[in-house]
């Protein structure tokens, strides 16, 4: 899949190389094996839902070719971590039963947690459309970012976040709908684009997304 514009900038700039930085040459590239149990989840992280089977078939490879990968850590400056980019790959290893991975370390605010934790995961189309209109609308009020410059981090257009977010003024139950693939985004935008939940009654019943 062809990378969009802007997609991962902010990763690659922490990775020495590119993403194809190989862990072997960690004397140079700043790769150092870190404990598992002392990386923390970012608390950022926009991503809830994990494929329980994708997980396993990543630890099966993990198991037989290691990471290839580093994890991007932040140092808590008392010998724990918080994961900045490669929560998949650290939920996998330790599937695998790993008791150490391959990490970078670098240095970055809460917005920038938050950013480049959204950046890996637009980039490898991992987040639910609900988890991404969530972490944009956390740019947005937690952080004052315009729509603007929310897409330019996540080379996305601005209508393109801009209709992202509308999708947390959906019914609850329209959200999870939505998450759990019963009504495509189209649907939940045409349900948006009705005045009134008197309006919208008609077609949820018909979408079966009403209680």
């Amino acid at each position: 899949m062809a990378q969009r514009k802007g997609l991962g900038k902010g990763l690659d700039a922490l990775i020495p190389g590119g993403k194809t930085a190989s862990v072997s040459s960690s004397s140079s590239s700043g790769v150092q094996q870190t404990p598992v149990e002392s990386i923390k989840r970012n608390p950022s992280q926009p991503r809830l839902k994990f494929n329980d089977d994708e997980l396993n078939e990543l630890a099966a490879s993990i198991k037989e070719h290691g990471v290839i990968q580093p994890l991007i850590v932040m140092s808590n400056g008392d010998g724990t971590f918080v994961l900045i980019a490669g929560e998949r790959r650290l939920q996998a290893s330790q599937r695998a039963g790993l008791r150490t991975v391959p990490v970078i370390t670098r240095q970055a605010n809460n917005q920038e947690l938050l950013e480049l934790a959204l950046i890996e995961n637009v980039q490898r189309a991992d987040l639910n459309a609900m988890e991404e209109a969530e972490a944009y609308r956390h740019l947005a009020d937690d952080f004052g970012l315009s729509h603007e410059m929310i897409a330019k981090r996540v080379g996305k257009s601005r209508v393109a976040v801009t209709n992202t977010i509308r999708l947390m003024n959906l019914s609850d139950v329209a959200k999870q709908a939505l998450v759990d693939g019963i009504i495509t985004e189209g649907h939940a935008r045409a349900l948006l684009m009705l005045s009134t939940q008197k309006h919208r009654l008609p077609h949820c019943k018909r979408l079966s997304i009403c209680h």
